[in-house]
């Protein structure tokens, strides 16, 4: 596929900004309007975008190449503008540009809104798989919901997390347009009538009693020098017919508008609260809504290649559930393709067990989903009946032929898992449909066979595989980080950010003092510019020579934000025993959010910042120690944080992180890691070498054989007097003046509550690999050979290599030829 259009000059891109200030926007004082210019710029940039997104479709139409179809519930996909500059070239011709109107680009990316379609790893993983999709040239489509409001916005209020709607596109989103001509219409609950055929078979027709209109988005995703422009399709909720005239009339002003209101609802906001039925119901309806949209949306495109001819399907079609939350796209599949498109239910299902792959991207029980019979009867009567079927076909042909008359067996695969309320296990369904399941790294995918699904994989010994995550390179480093960025252009004679394995080039300037100098610059200018944010964010004034401490991730008490928290209290504990304590100073950065009912973990958020408060103030310490959290952590804000980054945190309890994709973008950036051998930490540790790592704590078998001989927290809390002072003093009012025992919440659940994810059994390890931290910290040269051999080692960790892990093992795709 070629094109003959040329690159875009300096001036060629003002006069294209000029035009639509003027035709678009009628602004004529830009300069003081940088909004405007910011919409203007987004324009132009989208003149090049869809031009090669038609270039491209028209490619895969006449190719009819296969298709990668990706369902996620979110796509945390920050900012555009600075990334699809860098991944179209034209960044410095922008530059330029805008400079020449007086105004600097990055001021312009400053007021661009992140697209608020996500909440964490998951999230972010789908973008960075989009990105190294259309930079490896494959075809494919990422399907997902329009949330007005995504996840919420995180604000604090003396301490505590307080939810606020995010307003990301309240005044519109350039990098988006409507499909009106690809609408779907879908059905939701209502009864299953069963017809009566005259050759004695039967038909069944489902009588829906509500109808949703799914109205599409489409988010181009553009390829880093590539040719390729693919789409994000994100379906927005409506009401099918959504205003009541005779209602309004009546003067019922508010139900004349309820059915709209319903209806919207649904694509309202990301995971709405499941602690109420009504809650449950909601995010039930919202991932069959955005299951179904897309399902009706894979067949069109494929009948416009093929109309009604199947044969081809299963050669054209791949459709990637990542995690759970899709599902019920394997259900909509078999009851289009039984009721719409009279297939028996041995070809249906024969054809979903050749479509469908699963990603598995936890081990924690309470994760993989399970919903009640009752509400999938009431809203989806058809999918369980179907659903039933699978099951009955699954256990009387495939697990009775391996173990039979084997009922506990039975029971423990069963598609539903019996109990005073039946539930559908969600996992389940996708392991015995799917033709592959991968976990995301491999000691995650060692455990999935092993501790989560052994008897699936006796059943499916081909079936469960590894596929370990990566991120991009372009968005978490070229983008991010321009100085760095411009260092390693410097020594690396290939593309890079195309070719991440070539940074090992830089391994052999580990040692060399000029190099260490230049590299560490870049990272304390990083870390000046990170200052400035967290005072203008937080008001805490912080050095940039102390060590920055960094943990961002989702706030959950596996991840364990609240074993740093346990040993800040103890490094505050020795410095007022001790104010000339030997210690570099360090400042803790946080950035996290709390789900809205997950009582702990905004518990944890807020002793964090009490005793922020309290330390950050204390003037005995002599600054030493510092503790901040960043409000509203979201993608622009990782991207200041990670360049500035020191250490990273990685201390999730062995065994319960998957992955982790915050590690790779840390260490991409130079910062060291100390962690457990969990998720990829273990294939980083095995990448950058023991030197250069700083790993603590019980591995998966420690905990496995803690657990066996009885966890008694009491024994840790009794046995250290470290951990039983700080323990005690959340039980005071030290930090609460006047209020004792307002921070007791984490103490109880480390005690009373059996401290579930062994937080104290590795308390001593972390204090200690902290020790080892902080001495190496004080050996500058050392220091810099670690945080240059982190970056230089990286190369596995793209999403690049990940995308052709999948390609080769799993989708079998071809790329556009060049």
């Amino acid at each position: 596929m070629a094109t003959t259009k040329k690159p875009l000059t300096a001036a060629q891109f003002k006069k294209k900004v000029l035009q639509h200030l003027n035709f678009t926007s009628s602004q004529d004082n830009f300069v003081e309007n940088p909004t405007a210019v910011l919409r203007a710029v987004c324009l132009t940039v989208n003149e090049v975008v869809y031009e090669k997104l038609k270039e491209t479709n028209t490619y895969h139409k006449e190719h009819k190449t296969r298709s990668i179809n990706y369902l996620s519930l979110e796509y945390l996909m920050g900012r555009m503008l600075s990334n699809n500059l860098h991944n179209l070239d034209l960044f410095d011709v922008a530059k330029k540009a805008v400079a020449s109107l007086g105004l600097e680009i990055e001021d312009l990316f400053e007021e661009g809104h992140d697209l608020a379609l996500g909440n964490g790893g998951l999230g972010r993983l789908a973008a960075c798989f989009l990105d190294s999709l259309a930079t490896m040239d494959f075809n494919a489509v990422g399907y997902g919901i329009h949330y007005e409001h995504g996840l919420f916005k995180q604000q604090f209020h003396q301490g505590r997390q307080i939810e606020t709607p995010d307003e990301w596109r309240e005044y519109g989103n350039p990098w988006e347009v409507c499909r009106p001509e690809a609408v779907q219409e879908i059905p939701l609950f209502g009864n299953v009538e069963t017809i009566a055929n005259a050759d004695g078979s039967v038909k069944k027709v489902w009588h829906s009693g509500q109808i949703i209109k799914g109205v599409p988005w489409d988010v181009p995703i553009v390829g880093y020098n590539s040719k390729t422009v693919n789409v994000l399709r994100l379906w927005e909720s409506r009401a099918s017919s959504h205003f009541d005239w005779d209602q309004f009339n009546s003067g019922a002003y508010q139900d004349a508008n309820a059915a709209q209101n319903q209806a919207e609802t649904i694509s309202k906001v990301l995971y709405p609260n499941d602690e109420t039925d009504a809650g449950k119901e909601l995010r039930f309806i919202q991932q069959y809504f955005f299951c179904a949209c897309s399902m009706k949306d894979i067949i069109k495109r494929y009948q416009d290649q093929f109309a009604d001819d199947w044969s081809h399907f299963a050669e054209q079609v791949v459709i990637q559930l990542n995690d759970t939350h899709p599902t019920i796209a394997i259900l909509e599949l078999m009851r289009t393709l039984i009721d719409e498109y009279d297939f028996s239910w041995t070809d249906a299902f024969t054809l979903c067990r050749k479509i469908f792959a699963y990603t598995n991207h936890t081990l924690l029980p309470e994760a993989l989903e399970k919903w009640s019979v009752a509400m999938f009867e009431r809203v989806l009567p058809r999918h369980l009946e179907i659903l039933y079927s699978i099951n009955e076909f699954f256990l009387d042909e495939e697990v009775s032929a391996l173990w039979p008359n084997d009922h506990q067996i039975r029971g423990r695969l069963s598609l539903i898992e019996e109990g005073p309320h039946k539930m559908v296990r969600m996992a389940h369904l996708c392991v015995v449909t799917a033709f592959k399941v991968n976990g995301v790294a491999q000691i995650h995918s060692d455990l999935v066979k092993s501790d989560l699904f052994p008897e699936f994989n006796q059943l499916y010994p081909s079936k469960l595989t590894n596929v370990t995550n990566g991120v991009t390179p372009r968005r978490w480093l070229k983008a991010c980080n321009p100085e760095l960025s411009a260092l390693l252009d410097s020594k690396v004679k290939t593309d890079w950010a195309k070719d991440l394995s070539s940074l090992a080039e830089i391994a052999k300037f580990a040692d060399d003092a000029d190099f260490q100098k230049q590299f560490m610059d870049i990272k304390h200018h990083n870390k000046v510019k990170l200052t400035e944010e967290i005072l203008a964010t937080t008001g805490v004034v912080v050095s940039p020579d102390a060590i920055f401490d960094v943990q961002i991730k989702r706030l959950h008490e596996y991840k364990r934000q609240h074993l740093s928290f346990l040993h800040i209290l103890a490094l505050y504990r020795r410095l007022l025993e001790n104010p000339d304590y030997d210690m570099h100073p360090r400042v803790y950065i946080f950035g996290a959010k709390a789900a809205p009912a997950y009582y702990l973990a905004k518990e944890i958020i807020y002793a964090i910042n009490k005793v922020a408060e309290v330390v950050n103030n204390d003037e005995r310490i002599k600054g030493k120690l510092k503790v901040v959290f960043m409000p509203n952590y979201r993608v622009t804000l990782a991207e200041k944080i990670i360049p500035a980054a020191d250490v990273s945190e990685q201390i999730s309890t062995a065994g319960k992180e998957a992955s982790g994709t915050g590690n790779m973008k840390l260490a991409l950036n130079g910062a060291v890691t100390i962690g457990t051998l969990d998720g990829a930490n273990v294939e980083i540790a095995e990448e950058v070498g023991d030197d250069n790592i700083f790993i603590f704590g019980n591995t998966v078998d420690d905990i496995k054989a803690l657990d066996a001989n009885g966890y008694n927290p009491y024994d840790y809390y009794s046995n250290n007097q470290e951990i039983k002072a700080c323990l005690d003093w959340l039980h005071t009012d030290y930090f609460t003046p006047g209020k004792p025992g307002e921070l007791a919440a984490i103490s109880r659940s480390l005690l009373e509550g059996g401290d579930p994810y062994r937080l104290l059994a590795d308390y001593a390890a972390y204090a200690e690999a902290n020790i080892e931290l902080d001495k190496a910290y004080k050996d500058k040269k050392r220091w810099a050979r670690m945080a240059i051999i982190n970056t230089a080692k990286m190369g596995k960790f793209t999403s690049d290599r990940s995308i052709q892990d999948y390609v080769d093992n799993i989708w079998k795709l071809t790329p556009i030829s060049h």
